[in-house]
């Protein structure tokens, strides 16, 4: 009789955990792996959606600093659950062919980017063509200055040196963060300089730039950023998914953001800032979550 009593005594305590656990489970505070690359624009966007999520929407969120290809891979794994980072059609092509079918494209995020090679409004050159001048090439060290290796703009950036004949260039990898501080020196000694560039970023806000036209079309037209999410996103976390597909806004507001981080805010801050003062945007992203 004692084995029985405590035998239904230990089912009703299992069934009573299991039970809590699955309310727990359901009723919310997921843990939200956020894929992103440390570019200037990616960091701004992804302490953005990292703090709605925390902040409006209860979630536990877990950043995950890697390089592009590794981005686009976590997503395609399923180790990490979205990114709002991807550069369509061009820039990171190559990445959506390899793991497209593996990922879910919640379409974009942000219209109107831009890549390409980029100098000093200052600099008399006006064409990627200018670059095989040879002062031009003697002014500028024979060097354009890159970022992270296997960046996509990284990619392009070595096919226009090989379409336009630039031979006598070495593409320097380095990461954003040191192409923008080599860019700020250059600029503020009035010196001669040409960086691989994007568009939104703060060092067009900051500073007096313009893209090398491109006449072979190498770094293609206008692009978006998308957001990625892994499969199966939608069942497991409804509202998180809801919020990542309502997330839409403009390289006004990335910029504001960016900016904001390069006067001296800290990402988190500056994010918790714009979230503060965009309220009605805010809002419209989270739109029908219950």
């Amino acid at each position: 009789m004692k084995k029985k009593t405590w035998g239904i005594l230990m089912l009703t305590i299992i069934v009573a955990v299991v039970t809590g656990c699955v309310s727990n489970s359901s009723k919310g505070n997921p843990t939200v792996k956020l894929a992103y690359v440390a570019w200037d624009s990616e960091i701004a966007s992804t302490n953005v959606v990292k703090e709605v999520l925390e902040s409006k929407l209860g979630a536990t969120v877990e950043m995950l600093q890697v390089d592009a290809g590794p981005m686009w891979a976590g997503i395609a794994d399923g180790s990490a659950d979205g990114m709002v980072a991807a550069w369509l059609p061009g820039t990171h092509a190559s990445y959506l062919e390899k793991y497209g079918k593996d990922i879910e494209d919640l379409g974009p995020n942000l219209e109107g980017t831009k890549t390409g090679l980029a100098v000093p409004a200052y600099m008399n050159i006006k064409s990627i063509e200018d670059l095989k001048n040879t002062e031009v090439a003697k002014s500028l060290n024979h060097q354009i200055i890159g970022i992270e290796p296997g960046a996509g703009i990284m990619t392009s950036s070595q096919k226009a040196v090989d379409a336009y004949g630039l031979s006598e260039y070495t593409l320097l990898e380095s990461s954003s963060a040191a192409m923008a501080q080599e860019l700020q020196k250059a600029y503020a000694d009035n010196q001669p300089i040409v960086v691989t560039g994007w568009t939104p970023h703060w060092m067009f806000a900051n500073m007096d730039l313009k893209y090398l036209e491109d006449p072979q079309g190498i770094y293609g037209g206008t692009e978006q950023i998308h957001t990625m999410v892994r499969k199966g996103l939608k069942e497991d976390m409804p509202a998180v998914y809801r919020f990542l597909d309502q997330f839409q806004w403009t390289a006004e507001d990335m910029a504001q953001v960016m900016v904001d981080i390069q006067g001296g805010r800290s990402p988190e801050d500056a994010a918790k800032v714009w979230v503060s003062e965009h309220e009605n945007q805010v809002n419209s992203w989270i739109a029908g979550i219950e």
